[in-house]
C-alpha cells in the first residue's frame, strides 16, 4: 500500500490510455499493445491459464500480438477490448453472461467454467464495427459505429431491466435510445450519451444512481433531466459520464455533476465513520438528481472517472 503516486514500472513504451477494474489495471501503448497487471483469479488479465493469480508488474498480452487495441474497459472480474478494426474481444470471469459468448454446456448438461483466460472474439458482434465499450460489475455495453447500443450480462434478474430477455449471455440491441456515442456501466446501472449529448440511464437505481429524481428501478432507458428541466433541450448536453458502484458523475457544459450514493447511513463504515464523499458535495448524503460540484473557482472539467466509491476529475482552471 502506498499513500503517494508512484510511477508504474515495466511499461517500455509511451502509454496513451489506461483503465482500472476492481482489482486489475491496464494500459494501451502508442502502437496499440495491451499491458495488464493486478488480480488474475478468473483470467481477467488475458495471459492464459498458466499465468499467476496476481501480477504486480505490467505484462504484455501476447495473445493479442499483431492486433492493434484502441479501447480497453475493465469491470469487476472481466475485461473488454476493441481493436482498430472495430472488433470486440472479452475475457475473464464470464458469470452472468458478461463476456457475451453465450452459455456453454458440458458433460451431462452441466455448465463448463465460464472463465476465459485469453481474449476471445465476441462472435455475435461480428459485422458491427464497435466504437465504444464499457464493462460493469455483471454486465457489459458496446456501441457500434452506426450508434446502436448492445448489452449483455445480468438482466434476467431484473437488475438491469429487460427481465424477460431469453438469453442475456449474448449481445442484445436496445431500440429505445437515439444514435449513441458513449457508454458507462456501474454496479447494476448503465448510462449512455447520445450523439446529441442527451443522457439515457437504466438499472436498479439504488441510492438514486440513475439521477431521474427517484429511486425507482428503470426497466428501460430514461432520459436524465434533473436540474436541467427549465432549460431548452438544445442547452441540455453531456460530454462525458462515468459510473461507480452506486454513484454517477458526468460533465455538462464544462461543469461536473454527481448523483447517487453519497455514503449515507455509514454504508461500509469503519469504526462508525462513513465512507462517503464520492459525490464531492461536502456530505455523505444521497442525491437523486444531478447536482453541480462547486470547486469554488472558475474552471472547466475535461475528464471524469468514478471508482467503486470515489471519484476523480481533470480540471482546467482559468
Amino acid at each position: 500500500m502506498t499513500e503517494e503516486p508512484l510511477e508504474v514500472a515495466g511499461l517500455p513504451k509511451e502509454i496513451v490510455k489506461v483503465s482500472a477494474g476492481y482489482h486489475h489495471s491496464s494500459a494501451i501503448t502508442v502502437d496499440g499493445e495491451l499491458y495488464m497487471w493486478g488480480k488474475n483469479t478468473n483470467g481477467q488479465l488475458g495471459l492464459g491459464k498458466k499465468a499467476a493469480t496476481i501480477l504486480s508488474t505490467p505484462s504484455k498480452v501476447e495473445f493479442l500480438t499483431g492486433v492493434t487495441v484502441k479501447i480497453i474497459s475493465l469491470g469487476f472480474e472481466h475485461s473488454i477490448a476493441v481493436t482498430d478494426k472495430g472488433e470486440t474481444l472479452s475475457w475473464g470471469g464470464g458469470g452472468s453472461g458478461r463476456l457475451g459468448h453465450g452459455h456453454q454446456s458440458g458433460i451431462l448438461g452441466l455448465f463448463k467454467s465460464d472463465s476465459e483466460y485469453t481474449p476471445r472474439l465476441v462472435k455475435e458482434l461480428e459485422g458491427f464495427k464497435i466504437k465504444n465499450a464499457a464493462a460493469g460489475m455483471l454486465h457489459s455495453v458496446c456501441i457500434s459505429e452506426n450508434g446502436s447500443v448492445y448489452v449483455f450480462g445480468e438482466r434476467a434478474k431484473k437488475k438491469l431491466g429487460y427481465g424477460e430477455a431469453s438469453n442475456n449471455s449474448v449481445p442484445s440491441m436496445i431500440d429505445e435510445i437515439p444514435y449513441s456515442e458513449k457508454a458507462a456501466c456501474g454496479g447494476y446501472h448503465t448510462c449512455v450519451i447520445t450523439g446529441g449529448g442527451e443522457l439515457y440511464v437504466w438499472g436498479t437505481n439504488e441510492n438514486g444512481c440513475l439521477g431521474i429524481g427517484s429511486t425507482d428501478v428503470a426497466h428501460s432507458p430514461e432520459r436524465v433531466e434533473g436540474p436541467f428541466l427549465r432549460h431548452s433541450v438544445s442547452e441540455v448536453w453531456f460530454s462525458m459520464v462515468s459510473c461507480g458502484w452506486k454513484h454517477t458523475a458526468a460533465i455538462s457544459g464544462g461543469n461536473v455533476y454527481t448523483w447517487g450514493w453519497g455514503g449515507s447511513h455509514g454504508t461500509f463504515s469503519v469504526e462508525g465513520h462513513s465512507s462517503g464523499g464520492q459525490l464531492g458535495q461536502g456530505s455523505d448524503v444521497d442525491y437523486i438528481e444531478p447536482t453541480i460540484v462547486n470547486f469554488h473557482r472558475h474552471m472547466k472539467a475535461l475528464q471524469i472517472s468514478c471508482g467503486f466509491n470515489h471519484t476523480g476529475a481533470i480540471l482546467e482552471y482559468s
